[in-house]
C-alpha cells in the first residue's frame, strides 16, 4: 500500500505527458472550486471580514493535491483575483489583497502547502491526525490573517474581528474534513486502488 502519496497523486497517470496536462487540470480545477465556494459568505454585524467556505476548500484541496499542488491552485486563485476577476469575497483586484481579507488570502496558500505536506505523510488517513492537520492550517490562516489585520487602520479589537467569529464555522469544517477524507481512504482500499502499481 502506498503511505505517502495524496489521493491526487494517487490517481496520476503514469505516462509524463498525462501527468502534466493532469496536473494542470487539477490546479485548474481547484482554483475554481476555491473561487466557488467563496461565493458561499455570511456577513456579520460591523464585520469586514465574511465567513466564507474559502478556508474548507483550500485545505481539502492541500490535503487532497499534496503541498506543491495545492499551493500552486492556491496561487493560481489568487492570481486570478489580482488580475480583477471576481473571485475572492470582496470581489477582484490587487485591492482586494491589500484590504482587510489580504492576510488570509496569502495565508492560504502557506496552509495549503502545510496541509499537503502532511496529507503526503499519511495524516489524512485517519480521524485524528486528518483533525490535527485541519488545525494546523486554520491556525496559519489565521497567523497571517490577524497578523495584516493588526497593520491596518481602524481595526478596534483584533481577535474580536479577525478571530472569534471563525471559530464555530471552522471547527464544523473540519469536523466534515475529518468524516470525508478518511472516509475516500477507506473507498479506495475497498477498490483496491492504493495497491502500487507495478
Amino acid at each position: 500500500m502506498l503511505t505517502n502519496v495524496t489521493i491526487a497523486g494517487l490517481l496520476r497517470p503514469s505516462d509524463k505527458e498525462l501527468a502534466g496536462f493532469y496536473d494542470v487540470a487539477l490546479i485548474i480545477g481547484g482554483s475554481l472550486l476555491i473561487a466557488f465556494c467563496t461565493q458561499f459568505k455570511i456577513w456579520l454585524p460591523n464585520n469586514p471580514v465574511p465567513v466564507t467556505g474559502q478556508t474548507f476548500a483550500v485545505l481539502m484541496i492541500g490535503a487532497l493535491f499534496g503541498a506543491r499542488r495545492g499551493c500552486l491552485t492556491v496561487f493560481a486563485y489568487i492570481t486570478a483575483g489580482i488580475l480583477g476577476l471576481p473571485v475572492f469575497a470582496l470581489g477582484g483586484g490587487l485591492a482586494v489583497l491589500k484590504g482587510f481579507t489580504g492576510g488570509y488570502l496569502v495565508g492560504f496558500a502557506a496552509a495549503a502547502y502545510i496541509v499537503g505536506l502532511l496529507a503526503e505523510k499519511g495524516w489524512h488517513r485517519r480521524v485524528s491526525t486528518t483533525i490535527l492537520a485541519m488545525i494546523l492550517g486554520n491556525i496559519v490562516i489565521y497567523a497571517f490573517g490577524l497578523l495584516w489585520l493588526s497593520c491596518l487602520p481602524g481595526i478596534n479589537n483584533l481577535l474580536r474581528t479577525g478571530l472569534y467569529p471563525f471559530i464555530i464555522g471552522d471547527l464544523l469544517k473540519i469536523a466534515l474534513a475529518a468524516a470525508l477524507l478518511p472516509s475516500a481512504w477507506k473507498l479506495l482500499n475497498m477498490l483496491n486502488l492504493t495497491v502500487k502499481k507495478k
